[in-house]
């Protein structure tokens, strides 16, 4: 049985609480399940007080990271904050973490960018770290990156035995330990066309990603939920215009959009039927829309596509 549809509207921010909370609100109301929020030193708000704010302005909307960084943060303050987020929001909290890989940010604030094997393993320790502290009691961990001695868990998540955990990326290894660690795996394609690996198709990639986590996560494939996101959306009854929309913006050839390109563009009905396919090919079923004219633009589809 395949999942039925979610949708995520991925935000970085704004210039006031109100417009914060406005935006949180419209999410809500155009039917988009979570409110995700990136964790960057670019111009966007601090990810869990972000989430904490956009979850006071609503009552159904889930709040979720997107990713959070490993490196930033030790894995015991992080553990505490999502913990209390998840209590605070009352179970509406998602937990999305990741090894980090923005070497230029890593950079401006003069922290190590180390080789990806080492950010992967720590964020393999932090894991195990993290998802004991949710479940309570005292904490002894001794690994290669970390070591904790007789720290307690508290607060304890609402959500047990802790809040759903989103892992991914577009990289072999990554992606096995979200296919076995994670409840929701997501896949990285190529933001630009250019990126594509011997012009390989978005969907191709996304088919060369599935099948790794696939393997990876043996018989615990079926209870995964799957997960991509776009940058690029634009829906109009003309498709036409739509996908010369995304091609101006992209500077790349109307031809590229979707193929090349990972990107949602066409009709209502046409955008429908490219995530329809994405389902019953690949099983990907919660999509997320970056940034809030994205939001906008697939709002008919939310409403066409949400639970079904």
């Amino acid at each position: 049985m395949a999942r039925p549809f979610r949708f995520g509207a991925g935000l970085f921010g704004a210039e006031s609480r109100a417009e914060w909370t406005e935006l949180a609100r419209r999410a809500e109301a155009l039917g988009y399940a979570m409110l995700l929020v990136p964790d960057h030193f670019q111009r966007q708000l601090a990810p869990i007080a972000a989430l904490m704010a956009a979850a006071d302005a609503t009552s159904t909307l889930r709040v979720g990271s997107y990713v959070c960084n490993n490196d930033f943060r030790h894995p015991a303050l992080l553990a505490k904050e999502a913990a209390t987020l998840d209590l605070l929001s009352e179970g509406r909290f998602e937990f999305g973490i990741g090894a980090g890989w923005a070497e230029p940010e890593y950079s401006s604030a003069g922290i190590p960018f180390d080789r990806p094997g080492a950010r992967l393993a720590r964020l393999s320790e932090a894991l195990e770290i993290i998802t004991a502290l949710f479940r309570g009691g005292t904490l002894a961990f001794s690994g290669k990156h970390y070591q904790i001695e007789g720290l307690e868990g508290y607060p304890l998540p609402l959500q047990q035995p802790h809040p759903p955990l989103l892992l991914g990326g577009s990289g072999e290894r990554m992606l096995a330990l979200a296919a076995r660690k994670a409840d929701i795996v997501s896949f990285t394609p190529a933001r630009r066309a250019s990126d594509a690996p011997s012009g390989e198709s978005s969907t191709a990639a996304l088919r060369r990603m599935a099948g790794w986590a696939r393997e990876a996560a043996g018989t615990r494939w079926p209870e995964l939920e799957l997960n991509t996101f776009f940058f690029d959306v634009a829906v109009d009854d003309d498709s036409t215009k739509a996908r010369e929309m995304i091609a101006r913006k992209r500077n790349v050839p109307v031809e590229d959009v979707p193929q090349q390109l990972h990107a949602l563009a066409g009709s209502p009905s046409e955008v429908v039927e490219q995530l329809l396919g994405l389902r019953e090919e690949l099983g990907i079923s919660y999509v997320v829309a970056v940034g809030a004219a994205e939001m906008e633009a697939l709002a008919p589809v939310v409403a066409r596509l949400t639970g079904s």
